[in-house]
C-alpha cells in the first residue's frame, strides 16, 4: 500500500479527543458522532475520562455513516501537585490491563465527589452533591464539571469557569485533592491495549518549565509518543509552543478540540485549527485513517 503523502494527511478534518455524558460531555456518544459529522469530520476519537463505556454506541453510529472512528480514552495521571490528563488513541477497549487500571480510578471518584459536596456545604453551598448527581448521567463518574453545572445552573456563579476559579481549583474551598494514576502506569495501560499515548491541552497545567520538561522526559521514556499542538483552550502563542516542543523531542501532534459541549467549549467538534504542515500528525499511526482517507478519495470524485 502506497504512503499517503504529508498533504493529504494534513487535508483530513480530524478530531481526536472529545467527551460524552459517559464522562463529562452534554452530549450521548450516539449524538456527538452526529453532531462530528455535520461539522464535517472525517476521522473522530471518543476520549471519555476514565471510561470506555461510550466507545460501543459511538462505533456503531460512526459505521453506520462512514465515519472513521478511533477509540480512545482520556486517563487522570497525578503529576507534581497537578492532575494531568493522558490521552490513548486507538486503544483496545477489551484489553484487561486497560479495563483494570480504569476501574481502579473510577472506585475512589465517588469518594472525591462527596467529599466535594461536604466542602461546598463548607462554605454555604448545600445539597452540591445531589445537584451535581443530576448533571452526571454516568452515577458512576461525577466530576468537577457536573458540580461547577450545578453552581451555575443555582445561580451561584454566571459560568462554568467563574466556578472553577471561585471553588474547584487547588487552595479553593471546594477542591479535594486526589491520587490518580501515575504517570507510568498511564502511558503503560495505553501501551498493552495497543494504543497510542498523548499528552493532552499541555498548555492548561500549571507546571514550571522545569517541572513541565520533567513532563515529557518521563513520559517520553515511558513509551509516550505524541502532544496536543493544536487544544480546544490553546491559544496560537500556545500552539507555536508546543509545535516546538513536538519538533524538538520527536514527538507526534495531535488536532483536538477537547469538546464537551457547546455551553462550555471554546471550539466546537471538528472545527480546530489545522496542525503546523511540518509536523508529523498522531494520525498517521492510527489504522482508522486509511478508511478516512478512503473516504475522502471516494467524495472527491
Amino acid at each position: 500500500m502506497s504512503v499517503p503523502s504529508a498533504s493529504r494527511l494534513h487535508a483530513l478534518n480530524v478530531d481526536l479527543h472529545c467527551h460524552s455524558t459517559v464522562s463529562d460531555g452534554w452530549l450521548e456518544p450516539e449524538a456527538l458522532v452526529l453532531r462530528a459529522i455535520a461539522n464535517g469530520v472525517e476521522l473522530l476519537a471518543l476520549t471519555d475520562h476514565d471510561e470506555l463505556g461510550g466507545i460501543a454506541p459511538a462505533q456503531g453510529v460512526a459505521r453506520a455513516h462512514g465515519l472513521a472512528f478511533v477509540p480512545g480514552v482520556e486517563i487522570s495521571v497525578s503529576f507534581a501537585g497537578e492532575t494531568v490528563h493522558i490521552v490513548g488513541l486507538g486503544v483496545d477497549p477489551e484489553c484487561a490491563e486497560l479495563r483494570a487500571g480504569l476501574a481502579a480510578l473510577c472506585a475512589g471518584r465517588d469518594g472525591r465527589a462527596r467529599r466535594m459536596g461536604e466542602e461546598l456545604a463548607r462554605v454555604g453551598i448545600p445539597e452540591a452533591f445531589a445537584g451535581a448527581c443530576r448533571f452526571a448521567r454516568n452515577p458512576a463518574l461525577v466530576s468537577r464539571a457536573h458540580f461547577a453545572r450545578h453552581l451555575v445552573a443555582s445561580g451561584v456563579m454566571p459560568d462554568v469557569k467563574t466556578v472553577f476559579d471561585h471553588y474547584l481549583v487547588r487552595g479553593k474551598p471546594g477542591f479535594v485533592e486526589h491520587r490518580w494514576a501515575a504517570l507510568e502506569e498511564a502511558v503503560g495501560w495505553i501501551r498493552a491495549a495497543g494504543g497510542v499515548a498523548v499528552v493532552a491541552h499541555p498548555a492548561r497545567y500549571r507546571l514550571s518549565s522545569i517541572a513541565l520538561g520533567e513532563l515529557f522526559d518521563r513520559f517520553i521514556a515511558a513509551g509516550g509518543e505524541a502532544v496536543e499542538v493544536v487544544a480546544g483552550a490553546h491559544t496560537e502563542d500556545e500552539m507555536r509552543r508546543f509545535a516546538s516542543v513536538a519538533r524538538q523531542r520527536g514527538l507526534l501532534a495531535s488536532r483536538a478540540s477537547d469538546f464537551h459541549g457547546v455551553q462550555e467549549s471554546m471550539v466546537d467538534v471538528g472545527r480546530c485549527n489545522p496542525l503546523p504542515a511540518d509536523l508529523e500528525p498522531v494520525w498517521s499511526r492510527l489504522p482508522a485513517t486509511a478508511a478516512a482517507l478512503a473516504a475522502a478519495a471516494s467524495s472527491a470524485r
